[in-house]
């Protein structure tokens, strides 16, 4: 019997697929997908994909549909069952896989949910996602096959290989987790234990409705059980995961947010002591302070795309050996694997902690002091949002402005800087800007409000509030 299959075309997205369950995402569809990179796996030699899911409501469908591709092009197909993405990832290197696909909506409303695609230890993204939509329109795929598939729980190796590199004679603290009721719940209440200090985990139960908050760390709203809780305990910090535990959010001793850029510098700086030279890669949302900084520090900083895949991706053509980006995905290629793991990053955290002088407080209060807007994400059609940016790039290369174009614009001037760029995950405009002062940076945003105008969009009223950074 032949197979075809199209996707919803919205449900293809640069670094995953995605979409919303019941109208353009469904079961047939992960089994789609299973078939058709099955067969990418295949037609590379390979045999064995891991399956893993995070802990929505769909994902157990989806991933029971996913797995029945696969087997169907003749995998053997390896299910790690409930956890976060970066266990997923940890299993398809330990394991030598050769492919492994993660059921996750990540910090995405309760009805989403989508895939995230490893071949080869490597993101499979982009064109490569655009070649599995084609694969199943025209039904290029391998004949059908009965394939095996087998349970592997992989938490107690995560968990050891995790605290491999934890630093167990560092000074014990006291720390609040926020789970958010995402997928990191299980593994983080074991691996807990096994810590020195004091631990206090909220909202460990996995639960896809997310009845505390939305698990998305990088807004302050969905922190503010955290920054409660923090000062309550007059704990050490506060360290929140998104829905899938590939990113992180930071509160310091005081209850203060300590922004993602900032958080890398931190961890750049104390690395940088034992790796005197290292390739530091931030993305283009990042501070011009942690370029600055780094290089002050000895390291080399890069510039480069924001996005999980493209991140790993550009890490291993230059070497890099730690990454970050403003959306708390951390990258540790330094002792690791080069994937984003938030859990790993909150240990490489704390043992930064336990060697400062002072509190994650005073180190965050010493950073050179600008004034930046946070990341502003506003809504902007799929079909309009890369229209819009060509448009504004079109304006800005007339005009003889200072621009970086690998990912949108980010436009530099005597005030500081500032970023418009589509999101490739969401139908969303994301924008930022930074200045020396409180005046620079209301020129800054003068400047982009202007640009979006004259391509018929509003910066929202939301997009005012300024951070101290």
């Amino acid at each position: 019997m032949i197979f075809r299959h199209r996707f919803d075309p919205t449900s293809l997205r640069e670094y995953d697929i995605r979409g919303t369950v019941g109208k353009t995402l469904g079961p047939e569809d992960a089994y789609a997908i299973g078939r058709t990179f099955a067969s990418v796996v295949a037609g590379d030699g390979g045999r064995t994909v891991v399956v893993g899911y995070d802990g929505r409501l769909s994902s157990p469908a989806l991933e029971r549909a996913l797995v029945e591709g696969a087997m169907a092009s003749g995998m053997d197909v390896v299910r790690i069952g409930c956890g976060p993405t970066p266990m997923l990832y940890f299993a398809s290197a330990d394991l030598n896989a050769d492919g492994a696909v993660m059921v996750t909506g990540s910090h995405n409303p309760p009805d989403q949910n989508g895939f995230k695609i490893v071949l080869a230890n490597r993101p499979f993204f982009g064109a490569q996602i655009a070649m599995l939509g084609q694969m199943a329109a025209t039904g290029n795929v391998v004949a059908q096959a009965s394939g095996t598939t087998r349970m592997v729980d992989i938490r107690a190796a995560y968990i050891d290989r995790l605290l491999r590199d934890h630093d167990h004679d560092a000074r014990a603290l006291n720390v609040v987790w926020d789970c958010g009721n995402g997928a990191a719940g299980d593994v983080l209440s074991l691996l807990v234990k096994r810590l020195p200090g004091r631990h206090r985990v909220l909202n460990a139960a996995i639960d896809g409705r997310f009845p505390a908050h939305h698990p998305d760390p990088t807004i302050p709203a969905n922190l503010q059980q955290l920054i409660t809780a923090v000062r309550q305990d007059g704990a050490d910090l506060g360290i929140a995961f998104d829905g899938d535990a590939d990113r992180l959010g930071v509160v310091d001793d005081t209850g203060a947010i300590v922004w993602a850029d900032q958080l890398l510098l931190i961890l750049a700086r104390d690395m940088l002591r034992a790796r005197p030279g290292a390739t530091i890669i931030a993305d283009i949302k990042t501070s011009q302070v942690v370029f600055d900084e780094i290089d002050r520090a000895g390291g080399r900083a890069l510039m480069w795309k924001s996005g999980h895949s493209q991140m790993k991706e550009r890490m291993a053509e230059t070497g890099a050996l730690l990454a970050g980006e403003m959306s708390g995905h951390l990258f540790f290629a330094d002792r690791w694997y080069g994937f984003d793991d938030a859990l790993y990053a909150a240990l490489r955290l704390l043992d930064v902690i336990s060697r400062l002088d002072g509190s994650l407080s005073d180190a965050r209060r010493a950073l050179p002091a600008t004034v930046s807007t946070p990341e502003l994400r506003f809504a902007c059609p799929d079909t309009r949002k890369f229209d819009v940016i060509t448009e504004v790039a079109t304006r800005l290369a007339q005009a003889g402005a200072d621009v970086c174009d690998i990912d949108g614009v980010r436009v530099s001037t005597p005030d500081g800087w500032w970023l418009l760029r589509a999101s490739n995950t969401q139908a969303v405009l994301v924008a930022r800007a930074e200045g020396a002062t409180q005046a620079a940076l209301d020129r800054l945003k003068a400047a982009l409000s202007a640009q979006l105008a004259q391509s018929g969009v509003t910066l929202p009223d939301h997009a005012d509030p300024a951070t101290p950074h």
